[in-house]
């Protein structure tokens, strides 16, 4: 596909809502409000205290229905393999399929690292939120109070670039952007190379006016964090997040490190590649930077599947305030505050050249499921740009790793249905 296609798969990968800490004020939209049907009782899900994870392996019966499911979407998906991993109160389950390199033929195992994309917003969103429930920032400050030269800046909330509803336009759709990102893959962006760019787009509509996801808002969103904590994005994640809740295998690298962790899976795209090309490319050492904030962390799923349960809780991370307003802030498919919501399922996708990733909690069974894939090619009944030419289906267009999620999710008793790609 040619660059200027491939703007629409770009770190788009997030159909997940998210919340807000005991601010006191209500949501950016009425919508959000209104709409508060996705976790039918948020204080229930956040106020509950939970037991420890179960580390027994799930019952045979349910492992073997999980494995058939995965099984069967994972060989069905445009990528050399996936990992999964599903948590329930009676236990653990991890499974491995294809290849983590397959020129060398090495297979895929559990404990691989790989980008993470768009769930890097999840960690940012929840740094806010507890800068917040600090007392350090408010999230009706506006970006003007940090950042200067944004339009409408003065209008612009944190919570409004929290919920994708600020204006601010998507620097990952600038022609140029994309023309030089794929030009050098080596190339070291900086966040105020990427906001700049954003910002000569923008405003995209009013303030609050509409829903548009935006890359700019979350990189502009670490800028604050950094500002605000006088650290370096890399050490307020470890201090806050990884190290409080043991995730010793996440983590956001320096920007000259491409290198993923060991093991890690090679990673597969089709963005950047020429009009007509067939052949898949090899992403995994192309430099991550062109994300910071809004996608540049890597884990591996056995660290994902223990942040997503914190992430849907809030336990861990969030007071329980701050928690139930982060859980009702997100209606029937909306997106809130660096999350989203779609059937009860809460969480968020992510997606990075090479790399594609959904982390869900279940909020009615206490049950959090992990996929990642690497590659980030859609298949299914999807437009040219966003398929390999000879990919047609009768199946509807998906992300990789959603079309393994909606398979186990299903075989789970408790289905999801993704927001449509086009």
């Amino acid at each position: 596909m040619t660059a200027a296609a491939a703007s629409a798969l770009f770190l788009t990968s997030g159909c997940a809502g998210s919340a807000q800490p005991d601010t006191g004020v209500t949501p950016s939209t009425p919508e959000a409000s209104a709409a508060a049907a996705c976790v039918a009782d948020p204080r229930a899900v956040a106020g509950t205290p939970l037991p420890s994870t179960a580390r027994d392996p799930l019952a045979a019966d349910l492992a073997a229905k999980l494995d058939a499911a995965a099984s069967a979407s994972a060989s069905a998906i445009a990528a050399p393999g996936a990992v999964v991993g599903v948590q329930t109160p009676e236990g653990t389950w991890f499974a491995a399929y294809g290849d983590a390199d397959p020129t060398a033929g090495a297979a895929m195992t559990t404990d691989v690292h790989q980008r993470i994309g768009s769930v890097t917003k999840t960690f940012t969103g929840t740094i806010v939120l507890q800068l917040a429930e600090e007392g350090l920032l408010s999230l009706d400050d506006p970006i003007e109070q940090y950042i200067g030269g944004v339009p409408n800046g003065d209008e612009i909330t944190l919570r409004l670039m929290l919920d994708m509803t600020s204006g601010i336009t998507s620097y990952s759709l600038d022609d140029q952007f994309q023309q030089e990102l794929f030009a050098d893959h080596a190339r070291v962006w900086t966040p105020e190379e990427l906001t700049e760019i954003g910002l000569k787009l923008s405003p995209k509509f009013a303030p609050g006016a509409q829903f548009d996801y935006s890359n700019t808002n979350f990189v502009m969103l670490g800028m604050v964090i950094e500002q605000v904590t006088g650290q370096p994005f890399h050490e307020v994640v470890r201090e806050r997040i990884t190290a409080p809740l043991g995730l010793l295998e996440t983590r956001m690298p320096p920007a000259t490190d491409v290198s993923i962790g060991t093991p890690f899976a090679r990673g597969f795209t089709m963005q950047g590649t020429a009009e007509g090309a067939t052949e898949a490319v090899d992403a995994t050492d192309w430099s991550p930077t062109s994300a910071f904030t809004a996608g540049q962390m890597i884990s591996t799923v056995p660290d994902l599947l223990a942040y997503g349960r914190a992430l849907g809780t809030g336990q861990g991370l969030l007071g329980v305030d701050a928690q139930v307003e982060r859980l009702a802030a997100t209606g029937s498919g909306g997106y809130g505050l660096a999350g989203g919501c779609i059937d009860g399922w809460f969480g968020h996708t992510g997606e990075l050249p090479g790399y594609n990733t959904s982390v869900f909690y279940d909020t009615t069974t206490d049950t959090t499921v992990v996929v990642a894939t690497n590659s980030d090619i859609p298949t299914g009944q999807c437009t040219e740009s966003k398929m390999l030419p000879d990919g047609a289906s009768d199946e509807p267009c998906m992300d990789p790793a959603t079309r393994v999620f909606v398979a186990l999710a299903d075989a789970l008793g408790h289905p999801f249905t993704p927001n449509p790609m086009q």
